[in-house]
């Protein structure tokens, strides 16, 4: 059963569990349609205080090279030179710097978040979708949150100019979250 959520019945520490939780992108291809995809290895903890939830935290590492689009040769791209540059950046990291809670079941969570080599400041609205006790007797709580980032303020500037005008793959890529997590005490 899903219960009541605010800051306070969140209080604890969580980790993140991989096998119901998506981390994953949107980004135009060709001007005419958009390609999404996700990272399928990665870990994360969070605690949340209750009583002041700027003192809440976030840690979250990505393996770069778990990027899956569903296209081989597009993921391969995407792990190489142009893009991610694997060999030198095998990860992605958030660190949060501030929670704010803007509702009964809604917060934002800023912080720092680093893309091959390069950090910038990143706020993402979130959404608790729920609160509940497993079958296993493990408390779970979901979150649902997006934001847009620009590549370039990532150094991810690799494009290709097409024929009828505007380019390959483009600037603006939302970043979707969709967390279960498992709270550990």
């Amino acid at each position: 059963m899903t219960t009541a959520t605010n800051a306070h019945t969140l209080s604890g520490d969580y980790a993140l569990d991989p096998a119901h939780t998506r981390i994953g992108f949107v980004a135009r291809h060709a001007m005419v349609t958009k390609v999404r995809g996700s990272f399928n290895e990665f870990a994360g903890t969070a605690r949340i205080d209750g009583d002041d939830p700027a003192r809440s935290t976030v840690e979250v590492t990505i393996q770069a090279a778990s990027i899956d689009t569903r296209n081989a040769d597009r993921d391969a791209h995407l792990r190489g030179a142009d893009f991610l540059g694997l060999d030198e950046f095998p990860e992605i990291t958030f660190r949060s710097t501030g929670v704010t809670w803007t509702g009964e079941d809604a917060f934002d969570l800023t912080g720092e978040l680093t893309v091959r080599g390069t950090t910038r400041t990143v706020t993402v609205p979130f959404a608790v979708e729920g609160q509940a006790t497993d079958p296993f007797g493990n408390v779970r709580v979901g979150f649902d949150g997006s934001t847009t980032i620009s590549r370039k303020d990532f150094g991810l500037t690799w494009n290709a100019a097409l024929e009828t005008g505007g380019v390959l793959v483009s600037d603006k890529v939302t970043l979707e979250f969709e967390v279960s997590t498992i709270r550990q005490s």
